[in-house]
């Protein structure tokens, strides 16, 4: 038995019904933007003094709520494993299934808000294209590094609402500012910043690899429900809904059918083929 699995399900039920969750401030924990400009320092990692940016890879819409990919935590994670069952075949249709399922990449990093200094260090999450443009700033000789605590340089950051796959969201624009700075005046305060920082895999909760396996199976095949889906009371503002549901139940059928030597078979057989050993 997982003793651990059981203690955290018989704390879910002794829960009293109605009881909530102590309330955690987010805006403490994470700077998103608001339209408008703003000023943020990008803020030396305590992780890792070598890199102020995480790369994490999260699955998003196999439930209501992203979720983290236990290959950040270097563990196996049976999303990874399924897209890797699909590309083991010659189907195009099964690679494709595969690109869209794969977990995609966010990038955090550590930055100080001017104006908003008394919140202390928050995380900034964005894609591939500011993480490109802040790489490719940081290989420019003429700015460098740009977190240095002495003569570092501050970012200017632009949000405006724009349309993003057909959503609407906020969109940054960045632009690093030629002086130097020091990170703070006070030394004191710097060093305060370099050492309490949110770490984002300690924040976001850590699924098994049991719970993920089950909502993949559950998000295959919704009319064969047979365990509990993941889901988390956070907030989020992710999509809910995977619009390549239909088309991944049709490939997975056919990948299952061919694991299974076109035998008829329970669901749930057919899903546990895909993670034996050929």
């Amino acid at each position: 038995m997982d003793l651990s699995k059981i203690k955290n399900r018989l704390e879910s039920l002794q829960q009293k019904p109605g009881a909530k969750k102590e309330k955690v401030d987010y805006s403490k924990i994470f700077w998103k933007p608001k339209v408008g400009k703003h000023q943020v320092r990008i803020v030396p990692s305590k992780s890792d003094k070598a890199n102020p940016f995480k790369e994490v890879y999260v699955h998003y819409g196999f439930a209501k709520y992203p979720i983290f990919a236990l290959t950040n935590w270097n563990e196996s994670d049976p999303i990874v494993e399924f897209t890797k069952k699909l590309r083991s075949t010659s189907d195009k249709e099964n690679w494709s299934l595969a690109k869209k399922l794969d977990p995609k990449m966010r990038i955090f990093a550590p930055v100080i808000v001017r104006g908003e200094e008394d919140m202390g260090v928050r995380l900034w999450e964005f894609g591939k294209e500011i993480y490109m443009q802040l790489l490719g700033i940081a290989e420019d000789e003429d700015y460098g590094d740009y977190t240095d605590v002495t003569e570092g340089r501050d970012f200017n950051v632009e949000a405006v609402e724009a349309d993003i796959a057909g959503r609407k969201g906020i969109k940054c624009t960045i632009r690093v500012k030629p002086k130097t700075t020091p990170l703070s005046e006070d030394a004191k305060q710097a060093e305060l910043w370099l050492t309490e920082q949110p770490n984002i895999l300690e924040i976001n909760k850590k699924h098994s690899y049991e719970e993920i396996k089950t909502t993949l199976q559950n998000w295959l095949n919704p009319e064969d429900e047979n365990g509990e889906v993941i889901e988390d009371t956070e907030e989020a503002e992710t999509p809910s809904e995977a619009p390549w549901k239909e088309e991944s139940e049709s490939i997975t059928a056919k990948v299952t059918e061919k694991k299974m030597g076109g035998k008829k078979a329970k669901t749930s057989e057919k899903f546990d083929a895909l993670f034996s050993e050929e």
